[in-house]
């Protein structure tokens, strides 16, 4: 009797839980968003979740991607972003191959208006977080990628405690009719150690203060692992940036399911001007969840 009581709690606990994410959901959501004020830059952060090229089926395998793929490229299109950075955009094999990356390669197709920066030739460039930016709009100037590792500029090289490679991957772009430029450093940290994310971060402050120095605009953006107002967005707070202030959920164990504040975060220097949002797109995409994360979106100005 004992045992069926805690199970009956257990399931009740549960359902509370999942009542209380959905509902969260449906309030939180944003369904449309309106369109960018004029001259307004339209970013975009996304985590996509990898695939496991060796799983035919299952959570996250190749064959739960074909469920997955065209509500991705719903969910991306619905942003309407101008630059949007990708997290866990990978096709994994095993160890650091990249030759195969069936989400990019998707997109690029069902999204023409698209072109990736920040991807290369897997030997050479990690091509796991890509920088879509809009080819009518941007152009590339420049592209590269650091490690968050005691040697940056190994690629491939594992995090500050042996953990499995993270890293940064970034892009200087121009507004092809003013002529601004900007750069967006997309990044993801170590979801399981603090210490590697405050390594990260610092690392991050360090790699961006000559950009600073500068006088360029830079963004950072992407899967912090880290609740806004912690201590490790201070990081980057103290080198002079700024946040989006996101609000509510922005991963959803693939269940649409809201349980604590946002992770996927923006960050900027100064002299940007906060145009609209942040939003998060709270929904599912042709009936499905494309990922575990939803995808967030701010309008900024340039300086």
């Amino acid at each position: 009797m004992a045992k069926l009581m805690l199970r009956t709690l257990a399931l009740l606990f549960v359902t509370a839980l999942v009542a209380v994410g959905c509902q969260t959901w449906r309030n939180g959501g944003q369904a449309d968003l309106p369109p960018p004020p004029r001259d307004a830059l339209r970013i975009a952060t996304y985590n996509v979740h990898y695939i496991v090229l060796n799983d035919a089926t299952g959570a996250w395998s190749r064959g739960d991607w074909e469920r997955r793929k065209d509500p991705l490229a719903a969910a991306v299109a619905a942003t309407g972003a101008d630059v949007i950075a990708f997290q866990e955009m990978e096709s994994f094999q095993r160890g650091s191959d990249g030759s195969v990356n069936l989400a990019r390669d998707h997109l690029l197709a069902e999204l023409p208006q698209y072109a990736a920066a920040a991807d290369g030739p897997w030997e050479t460039f990690p091509p796991t977080q890509p920088i879509f930016y809009r080819a009518d709009r941007l152009r590339v100037l420049d592209e590269g990628w650091f490690f968050f590792s005691d040697t940056p500029d190994r690629i491939y090289s594992r995090t500050f405690d042996g953990g499995y490679p993270a890293f940064a991957s970034w892009a200087r772009l121009t507004d092809r009719t003013t002529g601004k430029s900007f750069r967006v450093v997309n990044i993801h940290t170590d979801y399981a150690s603090y210490d590697n994310r405050a390594q990260s971060l610092a690392l991050v402050a360090e790699r961006i203060a000559p950009w600073q120095a500068a006088g360029e605009t830079v963004f950072v953006t992407g899967d912090f692992n880290a609740r806004l107002g912690s201590d490790l967005h201070a990081i980057l707070e103290d080198r002079g940036l700024s946040f989006a202030p996101v609000e509510g959920a922005t991963y959803h164990f693939d269940r649409g399911i809201n349980l604590f504040g946002a992770i996927d975060h923006l960050a900027y220097t100064r002299g940007v001007g906060l145009a609209g949002g942040p939003w998060v797109l709270r929904r599912q995409f042709l009936g499905e969840w494309p990922t575990d994360h939803y995808p967030v979106v701010t309008d900024v100005t340039l300086p």
